[in-house]
């Protein structure tokens, strides 16, 4: 069975490229080769930018695929020419859409993949809803084989997840803690979240290629570990020893000096939600995670421990953060 991956070295998709390899899969990797150090032992690269459609045609010829699967697609446009180009090459096409194209707030806690979409809230969950819309168009209308994959906040060694943290450069959330300094979480900190291993991840994922009963749908792929975010804000400071300083203030006081947090905040995880993942489990019976955030987490943390050259520090994220503490003690001064 042949798969190519548009993309395969990010932080999901280089999980699923290792598991789809140990799996049987001949797997190519189509993308700029940029991160040559997450291409795993089996894979073919193509190296090519995407965005240059006649050295993608030449790169590509005739080859078919038995499963495609886009994993930067952001913009209908992107999905719009998948269409065109593996039209009668693919076997099956999968999109990497996001739990963030729901509607907000939610209407209930729990959602399944039934749920609304449409982020009125987040440009990003907008536009993942948009590129979704050409799927089911060119599956009604083309028969293109597609299925949809609304994966939440996955993570793995190389991140540190956290709402309030830089996600360019995860250790700076880490050294605050270290350093004594709080950290800022968005409400009370009891708001509900999952965090998703990028291992377990793929034991979905890969369960999901080239298995035909699931065109045509959408899954989410999600951990059933139910968190809220000041239990996650401890389970880090576990992983390093420390006890951290936590602050809460509203999303909308955050907006005021971050504005760009405004949409990950309101247009995601802020709502309290918890995913049904009954409908991949009923498909793929190996979706198990075996991972919680406790033990996931310290992963990450040794693994930048060993690695100190990412131990690198947002500067402009900590003066950010600095400054919503220090306007939050003036709003709210401590008796």
């Amino acid at each position: 069975m042949k798969a190519l991956f548009i993309g395969g070295t990010g932080l999901i998709s280089s999980a699923v490229s290792e598991r789809a390899i140990q799996k049987g899969w001949e797997l190519t990797l189509l993308n700029r080769g940029r991160r040559s150090q997450f291409v795993p032992e089996g894979a073919r690269v193509i190296e090519c930018d995407i965005r240059d459609e006649a050295a993608l045609q030449e790169k590509l010829g005739n080859e078919r695929f038995d499963v495609v699967v886009e994993w930067i697609a952001f913009k209908p446009e992107r999905v719009e020419r998948d269409v065109e180009l593996f039209q009668g090459r693919c076997g099956q096409y999968i999109l990497i859409s996001s739990g963030a194209a729901y509607a907000r707030p939610m209407r209930r806690y729990l959602i399944d993949e039934s749920h609304p979409l449409n982020n009125r809230y987040w440009q990003y969950g907008r536009d993942k809803r948009m590129c979704e819309d050409v799927c089911m168009r060119a599956h009604r209308e083309l028969d293109f084989p597609i299925t949809i994959v609304r994966p939440s906040l996955t993570y793995g060694p190389t991140q540190i997840p956290f709402a309030m943290g830089s996600w360019s450069k995860p250790w700076s959330l880490v050294q605050r803690m270290l350093d004594g300094k709080p950290i800022v979480c968005h409400g009370d900190g009891t708001s509900l979240w999952s965090m998703t291993h990028n291992t377990d991840f793929a034991k979905g994922f890969v369960g999901l290629m080239g298995n035909r009963q699931a065109i045509g749908e959408a899954f989410h792929i999600v951990s059933d570990e139910v968190l809220t975010w000041d239990e996650i804000a401890y389970t880090i400071g576990d992983a390093v020893g420390v006890r951290p300083k936590i602050v809460h203030m509203s999303a909308d006081q955050i907006a005021r000096f971050m504005p760009g947090e405004l949409g990950d905040l309101l247009g995601d995880k802020s709502s309290s939600v918890v995913f049904d993942c009954s409908k991949i489990k009923r498909l793929v019976p190996e979706f198990v995670c075996t991972t919680p955030c406790a033990v996931g987490v310290r992963q990450s943390v040794d693994y930048f421990r060993t690695h100190p050259e990412l131990q690198q520090i947002d500067e402009e994220w900590n003066r950010n953060i600095d400054a919503l503490i220090a306007a939050d003690a003036l709003v709210y001064p401590k008796a």
